[in-house]
């Protein structure tokens, strides 16, 4: 049975009506925006430390790409006993011992793991930057074809610097190149957060 109200009067039964406050969400905004200007400047801060310690930055990431390829190698290994009945076992099994057995290799000792994880970053750079120079080619003379071809030539470029200085590159390159990530990272994560809270604040 439906419900008749007088005229000049609101229904403030209704369910879907906004009873939140602005000042609230306005609060709660600057609350999120000021915790996402710390950790900003706390992954700035580990990327100037990484730079700072190249040689345990390095090793690091190697432990963490190692254990990421072992959970990969056990995640084929299960899909390769689930589908057992369906064909291609043999390659998950193949795929699952290799990824395993590289994450072990790269975890005995993490050192020398790293010598072969700053070997397989300039070979990655090598080929990066060669399909960014075919790709700049392509989208000649479109806008934004020059910054791609910039690109790729500074890519090529670290790439031959790594191979070349190669094994004894292994001390810097990772831990490097990772901090200077972290920090344009955390820099780019700085300025749209304080950005954020700037809006908020006009707002509120």
């Amino acid at each position: 049975m439906s419900q008749s109200y007088a005229p000049g009067t609101r229904n403030t039964s209704l369910p879907w009506r906004n009873t939140v406050n602005a000042p609230t969400i306005a609060a709660e905004a600057k609350h999120l925006t000021g915790w996402s200007i710390a950790i900003s400047l706390l992954i700035i801060l580990a990327g100037i430390l990484a730079i700072a310690l190249p040689v345990a930055a390095g090793i690091a990431v190697n432990i963490v790409v190692a254990w990421l390829l072992i959970f990969a190698g056990v995640a084929h290994l299960v899909f390769g006993w689930h589908m057992r009945g369906v064909g291609g076992v043999i390659w998950q099994v193949l795929l699952g011992v290799l990824y395993i057995g590289t994450g072990v290799y790269l975890l005995m000792p993490p050192v020398a793991g790293l010598v072969t994880l700053t070997l397989v970053l300039a070979l990655y750079l090598f080929a990066e930057g060669l399909f960014e120079l075919i790709l700049s080619f392509q989208l000649r003379p479109r806008h934004g074809w020059a910054w791609l071809l910039l690109d790729g030539i500074v890519t090529l470029v670290l790439a031959f610097m790594i191979w070349r200085t190669w094994p004894a590159s292994t001390e810097w390159v990772i831990g490097t190149l990772v901090g200077i990530s972290m920090i344009f990272s955390g820099a780019t994560r700085l300025m749209l957060s304080v950005a954020a809270r700037s809006l908020v604040t006009k707002l509120a």
